[in-house]
């Protein structure tokens, strides 16, 4: 039998808080949240190393790492209200849920919302709600959020995102053409009609397809 929760202990540990993440509650969260439940059955094994895994309908479910840092950029604290662009198969979304008070999840291909809002139920997640629709546009009636993460790269940041963001919240999304290696940049609403953006170093993701994202031929994940 594999010990998971040995393995995700080692997970945080080796990879997560060796490189500098510190949030006490995102440490927890990432924890408490088996991974292995959020990967192909036959890839569970392979849930806690370092790398994006294959998950259904062609996607990746990110690297830990990656799923972590974009989480603590955020600034999610207890309380706070999240919308994620492209759930996948729900695990960051889960992990924020163990930190947040309320998360909608957006994800655009209906067989991976379906599994996650399935997972969500029989996890015990109450306060995660995947949605199936186009993530480049938000999630309006649910705004202002505290935190907007996207999981996948746009040539710019959307304005209905920025929109959407409380003033005081941060986005954290990846910026550059799908297939080339992209810019992950937090931006923070600080007025009304202000932001400001910080460079969060290089990062590969799928691109973001929709109305406010790349058109539906552009959308092959590299």
């Amino acid at each position: 039998m594999t010990d998971f929760a040995a393995r995700r202990e080692a997970m945080v540990d080796r990879q997560i808080a060796a490189r500098g993440i510190r949030d006490p509650h995102l440490l927890e969260a990432m924890r408490a949240v088996p991974r292995e439940a959020f990967v192909p059955a036959a890839l569970a094994g392979l849930a806690y190393e370092d790398s994006p895994l294959p998950i259904e309908a062609g996607q990746t479910i990110s690297q830990p790492y990656i799923v972590a840092l974009m989480i603590e950029a955020a600034g999610i604290a207890p309380g706070a209200a999240v919308l994620e662009i492209g759930a996948g198969s729900g695990y960051a979304a889960a992990v924020i849920g163990r930190i947040a008070e309320r998360v909608i999840a957006i994800e655009r291909h209906g067989e991976l919302a379906a599994l996650a809002e399935a997972r969500m139920r029989r996890m015990g997640y109450g306060n995660v709600s995947i949605v199936h629709g186009d993530g480049s546009t938000g999630k309006s009636d649910g705004a202002p959020f505290d935190a907007i993460l996207a999981a996948a790269s746009g040539s710019h940041v959307p304005e209905a995102l920025k929109r959407q963001l409380a003033i005081g919240g941060i986005l954290v999304m990846p910026i550059g053409e799908p297939g080339a290696v992209q810019t992950l940049v937090a931006v923070t609403r600080t007025g009304d009609e202000s932001y400001r953006t910080r460079d969060l170093g290089p990062v590969r993701f799928v691109p973001l397809i929709g109305e406010e994202g790349w058109k539906e031929e552009r959308g092959s994940a590299p």
